[in-house]
C-alpha cells in the first residue's frame, strides 16, 4: 500500500512540474526540497499515470478475486486489462494530458482487436512501466506470473521489447523492495535478474507479438530490450558514483519519456535519499523531463522500501483516488512485509 501511495504522491508532486525547464521551476518553487504536494480544495490530483496504475489494480483484483492468484493466467489478464484500459479511455476524468500511444492503442483494444495488433509496436514510453508497480505488489505470484503479468500489461499499449523489459524489471524492483531488499543491494539485484531473463521471451503471455514485429528469433526480440534496460542500470551506476543531489536527475540519467530512462531516473532519485521518501519524490518532481512519471516510480520505490510510515499523513489524506484504491490494495498487504510495517492507515480521504 505504501508503494501505491508514493505512487500517487510522485505523480501529484510532478504533475504541475512536467514540461517545465530547471531555471522555471527555482522560479515558481524556490529549491527542490520546498516542493509542497498541490492540494487544492482538499484533493492532491493525480495524472493519468495514478488512473491507469488504477486500472491495473482493478484488472489484478477482478482476476485474483475470483479464483485466487493461481488463476492469472494470460488468458484471464488480457480481457481484465483490456476492460480496464478501455473504461479509463471513456472516463470524463481522462483529461490529465495522457500520452497518445495509450489512447491509440486503447482506442484499438476498445474495438476489439487482438491486443498484438492493437499495441504500437514502435514505442517504449513510459506509459508501459508507470503503471506496472501493482504487480510487484500482489502476493503469491510465482515469478514466471509475475514477469509475465508485467510484460503483458505493458504489451496491450506498448510493443517495443524495451518497454516490455523495463516493465519487467521495475516490477521486480517494487517486489524485491517490499522484501527487505536492501537499497545497496538493488542495483546489483536487478542486474543479475535482467540478465538472467535476458534471452527468456515469455511466448505464453505474449503470444506471437515478437513475429508481429519482424523479429526471427523471439530471444532476440527480447533480449534487445533486456539490453538497453541493462544500459539505463548503467548510467544509475555510473553517476552515482559522483553523485550529486542538486543535480537535475533527467539531465543525470535520462528525461523519463521512454521506459527505460524513467526507470533509471527514479532509481536515481531513490538511491540518492533511500532513507528519505518525502525526499525522494521532491527531488524526482523538480525535475526538466517526465516528472510526474519519475516521480511516480520514485515513489513507489521509497514506499516499496520504507513501508508504511513513509508518507505525511495530511497527504495520504489529500491524495486523490484514495478511497477507490484502498479496500483493493489492502487484502494483498499480508503478503507484503512493508506495506505498513505496524503502522496504521490514515482515515480513508477524499476523492475528486
Amino acid at each position: 500500500m505504501a508503494a501505491i501511495y508514493g505512487l500517487a504522491i510522485g505523480d501529484a508532486l510532478g504533475y504541475p512540474t512536467e514540461f517545465l525547464d530547471i531555471a522555471q521551476l527555482t522560479s515558481r518553487y524556490g529549491s527542490w526540497r520546498q516542493l509542497e504536494l498541490p492540494i487544492r480544495s482538499g484533493v492532491a490530483r493525480v495524472s493519468d499515470d495514478t488512473q491507469m496504475t488504477l486500472a491495473v489494480i482493478e484488472a489484478l483484483a477482478d482476476v485474483v478475486d475470483g479464483g485466487g492468484v493461481a488463476s492469472l493466467t494470460a488468458a484471464t489478464a488480457e480481457p481484465a486489462l483490456r476492460a480496464r484500459f478501455v473504461a479509463w479511455l471513456r472516463s470524463p476524468d481522462n483529461n490529465r494530458a495522457p500520452g497518445r500511444t495509450c489512447l491509440d492503442a486503447c482506442a484499438a483494444l476498445e474495438r476489439g482487436v487482438p491486443w498484438q495488433e492493437a499495441t504500437v509496436m514502435a514505442s517504449k514510453g513510459c506509459g508501459a512501466n508507470m503503471r506496472v508497480t501493482p504487480v510487484g505488489l500482489l502476493p503469491g505470484l510465482t515469478a514466471e506470473q509475475r514477469a509475465g503479468t508485467a510484460q503483458l500489461q505493458a504489451a496491450l499499449t506498448h510493443g517495443h521489447p524495451t518497454a516490455l523489459a523495463a516493465s519487467d524489471l521495475t516490477a521486480h524492483a517494487v517486489w524485491l523492495l517490499t522484501h527487505n531488499c536492501h537499497p545497496s543491494e538493488l542495483l546489483p539485484r536487478l542486474r543479475h535478474y535482467g540478465r538472467s531473463a535476458r534471452r527468456t521471451y515469455h511466448g505464453d503471455w505474449l503470444g506471437d507479438l515478437a513475429r508481429r514485429a519482424g523479429a526471427a528469433d523471439p530471444a532476440d526480440f527480447i533480449a534487445h530490450g533486456w539490453d538497453e534496460t541493462l544500459a539505463a542500470l548503467d548510467t544509475v551506476s555510473a553517476a552515482l558514483d559522483h553523485p550529486d543531489p542538486e543535480r537535475d536527475p533527467c539531465a543525470v540519467a535520462g528525461a523519463g519519456w521512454i521506459a527505460e530512462e524513467a526507470l533509471a531516473a527514479a532509481l536515481y532519485c531513490f538511491l540518492l535519499f533511500p532513507e528519505e521518501p518525502v525526499a525522494v519524490v521532491q527531488r524526482a518532481a523538480f525535475s526538466s523531463g517526465d516528472s510526474d512519471s519519475v516521480a511516480a516510480l520514485a515513489g513507489a520505490f521509497a514506499g516499496a522500501s520504507v513501508g508504511g510510515s513513509a508518507w505525511p499523513a495530511d497527504w495520504l489524506r489529500a491524495l486523490e483516488y484514495e478511497a477507490q484504491v484502498r479496500p483493493l490494495v489492502v487484502p494483498w498487504n499480508s503478503g507484503n512485509p512493508k506495506s505498513y510495517r505496524g503502522t496504521p492507515p490514515p482515515p480513508p480521504g477524499r476523492r475528486a
